[in-house]
């Protein structure tokens, strides 16, 4: 019975006190009731019911639980009504306040009906009802509405043929106005159903947890599992999809004609802006380094919030030596805000005297930040962030270079303006939504292929607007037009491209958000392609479905033996022999059998001239040749990118005059051996240089003064040496501090520009080129070089590798000419008795006539 299951629960504490019991309510208020008074009254009415005294009531008695009259003559309702319910309980609920129909209560808050069957979701509370997100039939989703392609189409906007508009033009165009910031009435360049559709679908999903909107979005998306592959984050495999898209237009550009823009001996320069932490370069890196087989010929700038920064420590799949960040103004103390016009102007400098003057190949822009709440209106807080990144792109890419940037919705005129200022500038333009872009968000790409000449005036445009937004921040006004309306309407081409664009952006995303929402309200759905599509798309963009690993630490000396791959290192110890009177005949037989360098560094300064090993970063340690190989950790502050392995000198450079004079210490590279895992060692001496060059170029960062910077040694042919060895590049200047002139070699930087650094000479290296037991000797007869083996006596004009002296010849087989005190390289220095003087090595190393 129930009763006598209330009685038994109650009476189980019958030793605490009357404080410790809740309060019991009735209609007159509250009221403490000890538990003693109820148990009595539950025992009597339980013995009323199971006594002689009592007789059980019949159904048609008045009296009986069931009878209508009842209701109302003890007030219990429905409740009285049941036959599972004693006198005694129904009471007590009567005392208790109970009314019948009202829920139970002091204010009778409870519940009247029962409790439904849950239809909880997720973490979501219960009784949490979420409109347009709760399980319905009603739901009407056409999967065959899905937009899904591996092999995306690209559409891209007519040429257009229109000169680039002139300044005086342009600023003609702006138009202020009252600021804006409602959406739903932009429908000049889209359907105004497409953008209700695509608002309505946004709102459904205001209430709900973000943690159950993602599931319920990476179950339906069906490119959702390709993630992030091996990079650092998505950003990187977006980048990945869209240089697949449009034929690697950017790792491996083209000019019209088809041929590469970036040749053998140059760089492919890019820009990474608002883009932090840096999936984009990661993936441009690997990507040259993977083209490349092995060797990273690349470098990349990157300017973002100094407070986002790149996250270069988590680059695993490519070397971040070859990236260099900028913020602006103050270079690596800026604060790397795009918005502040003095951050624009420096860093558009910077670039361009870095890249001597050309700008880069293409630059990429992904800048973005939180709207929570404010979705609707991305586009229009974005207004700026669009103007800037764009900005910047006009300032730094070269002429045919390429430009991608991420725009969230383009239906304002200020949108559109900007994306007719780009289809003014470049030869071509694109807007395109990738596969790895989240269907039901609104991101797209804007792709503009081969910037056009002249387009200075656009740039002194946008950045006036840029400072007039600024100068209006404080104020009601605001720029709404960049280009007149009429203007972009009239461009008939132009617009239909952009209306079409958004149109068919907007349904995808409005199916895309439909399908979300039957996601979100039925849990057990999958979207069962995936796999697939995972497995195809990555096919499609030649990537490798691999995971993401940390790079494995390994110390100096274990590092060392895997690069050389167990090679016998004892040629190292073996240094270069020393030239003389004596044994210059010897030594150097023919003059063509070397190419040959200035030193920096003192004779006894093989500290300072030895091997110099990268593990990445600054971990860099220097092995002097001498006896078993023991690295030890360089002192000079420098960068070198991993499974680095290269025969250099740290030497000190001069800038300027007298007490003016600067000084910088610099790691000048004289031969090399792997740079970052690329094997070099068995290529010609020559060909080994025009990699050292790209090397230093790549790595050394002028933006760092706390580092050393990276620079190749010139390499001249020996037959060519008396035209280096000359004034003006060879000459007596005064020292800081010196007392007497001193002999110094003028250093000539590829960017004329710059101010030219000098050092003071200690001696030429030469390097062998040949392999013994061939030699280089020249044909009077044919007006040619030839090859000759000394002991078969063959001799060939073809070049084969057997001729190819590799690193270990080189080193070991080369000879210096040391400039100690009285050797004569000048003409007006004395020359000593007994010291091998220019005349003499000038004299042998005479090309026949």
């Amino acid at each position: 019975m129930a009763d006598k299951g209330l009685k038994r629960s109650l009476s189980d504490s019958d030793t605490s006190s009357d404080e410790d019991l809740p309060p019991s309510f009735s209609m007159g208020g509250v009221s403490k009731r000890s538990r003693l008074s109820i148990d009595e009254e539950v025992k009597s009415d339980s013995e009323g019911e199971n006594g002689q005294s009592s007789s059980p009531a019949s159904p048609s008695s008045p009296t009986s639980p069931t009878s209508p009259s009842d209701d109302h003559s003890n007030g219990m309702g429905d409740f009285g009504s049941s036959s599972t319910y004693s006198s005694a309980a129904q009471r007590m609920m009567k005392n208790m306040g109970y009314k019948a129909g009202k829920g139970l209560g002091k204010y009778g808050q409870g519940l009247v009906n029962p409790v439904e069957a849950s239809k909880q979701r997720g973490r979501r509370g219960l009784g949490l009802r979420l409109e347009g997100l709760e399980a319905s039939s009603n739901l009407k989703w056409d999967s065959s509405q899905e937009h899904i392609q591996v092999e995306e189409e690209v559409l891209w906007l007519p040429h257009c043929s229109d000169e680039v508009p002139d300044f005086e033009t342009l600023m003609s165009w702006a138009r202020e106005g009252p600021k804006k910031f409602e959406i739903a009435d932009e429908t000049i360049f889209c359907d105004p159903k497409i953008l209700s559709g695509v608002l309505g679908g946004k709102n459904v999903f205001d209430q709900l947890d973000q943690r159950e909107l993602q599931r319920s979005r990476s179950r339906s998306n069906p490119f959702e599992t390709l993630g992030k592959l091996f990079f650092q984050n998505r950003a990187a495999l977006k980048m990945a999809n869209i240089d697949a898209v449009f034929d690697f237009m950017f790792t491996r550009p083209k000019n019209e004609a088809g041929e590469p823009l970036v040749g053998p001996d140059d760089l492919l320069y890019f820009a990474d802006v608002c883009a932090a932490p840096g999936g984009f370069s990661e993936y441009v890196l690997w990507r040259r380094k993977t083209d490349s087989k092995g060797f990273c010929d690349a470098k990349g700038f990157g300017f973002t919030l100094r407070e986002n920064d790149f996250k270069l420590h988590d680059f695993f799949a490519a070397p971040a030596e070859y990236f260099e960040p900028h913020y602006g103004k103050n270079g690596l103390d800026g604060d790397g805000d795009v918005y502040k016009p003095e951050n624009i102007t420096n860093f558009v400098e910077f670039v361009r005297k870095t890249t001597g003057g050309h700008g880069v190949h293409f630059m990429m822009a992904d800048g973005g930040f939180s709207v929570e709440g404010q979705e609707n209106i991305q586009e229009i807080l974005s207004k700026q962030l669009y103007l800037c990144q764009f900005l910047v792109a006009l300032g730094i890419v070269r002429v045919d270079g390429h430009f991608v940037c991420k725009l969230f919705d383009v239906f304002t005129p200020f949108s559109v303006g900007l994306i007719y200022l780009m289809y003014r500038s470049f030869k071509y333009v694109s807007i395109h939504k990738p596969n790895t872009s989240r269907p039901a968000n609104s991101e797209r790409y804007i792709i503009c292929k081969w910037k056009k000449d002249g387009t200075e005036d656009v740039y002194k445009y946008l950045f006036e607007m840029n400072e007039r937004i600024i100068g209006l921040s404080s104020t009601s006004m605001d720029i709404l037009e960049l280009v007149p309306v009429e203007d972009l309407q009239v461009d008939q081409e132009f617009f239909d491209y952009i209306y079409n664009s958004n149109n068919e952006t907007g349904f995808r995303q409005m199916i895309s958000l439909k399908k979300i929402q039957q996601f979100c309200q039925d849990t057990q759905l999958i979207e069962p392609r995936q796999s697939d599509l995972r497995h195809q798309c990555l096919e499609h963009w030649h990537l490798p479905d691999r995971s993401r690993t940390a790079p494995q630490r390994s110390e100096a000396k274990v590092k060392f033996t895997e690069l050389t791959k167990g090679e016998n290192y004892e040629y190292m110890s073996r240094v270069p022999e020393d030239l003389t009177v004596a044994n210059l005949q010897e030594k150097l037989r023919s003059p063509y059998d070397y190419r040959c360098c200035l030193l920096a560094a003192t004779r006894d300064g093989r500290k300072d001239r030895a091997f110099y090993l990268g593990l990445g970063g600054c971990n860099v340690f220097r092995w002097e040749g001498r006896g078993h190989a023991t690295w030890m950790r360089v002192d000079t502050r420098l960068e070198l990118p991993p499974d680095t392995l290269v025969y250099a000198e740290l030497v000190t450079e001069h800038r300027g005059e007298h007490k003016a004079q600067r000084k910088l210490t610099t790691l000048h590279l004289i031969d090399g051996l792997i740079l970052n895992g690329k094997d070099i060692r068995t290529l010609h001496i020559v060909e080994r240089h025009k990699y050292l060059k790209k090397f230093a170029t790549a790595v050394s960062k002028t933006s760092r003064p706390d580092l050393a910077p990276i620079r190749c040694k010139e390499l001249y042919k020996s037959e060519t040496l008396h035209e280096v060895l000359r004034p003006p590049r060879l000459s007596h200047r005064m020292m800081k501090g010196g007392p007497m002139p001193r002999r110094v070699f003028v250093q000539v930087e590829a960017n004329s520009d710059r101010e030219a650094h000098y050092t003071v000479p200690t001696g030429i290296l030469f390097l062998k080129a040949t392999k013994d037991p061939w030699m280089m000797a020249f044909s009077r007869s044919q007006n040619r070089k030839y090859w000759y083996h000394t002991i078969t006596r063959e001799s060939t004009f073809e070049y084969h590798p057997d001729v190819v002296a590799p690193f270990s010849s080189s080193y070991s087989g080369g000879a210096v000419w040391w400039w100690d005190a009285g050797v004569q390289v000048l003409e007006t220095e004395e020359a000593a008795k007994g010291k091998l003087h220019f005349r003499d090595v000038m004299k042998h190393l005479a090309p026949p006539r």
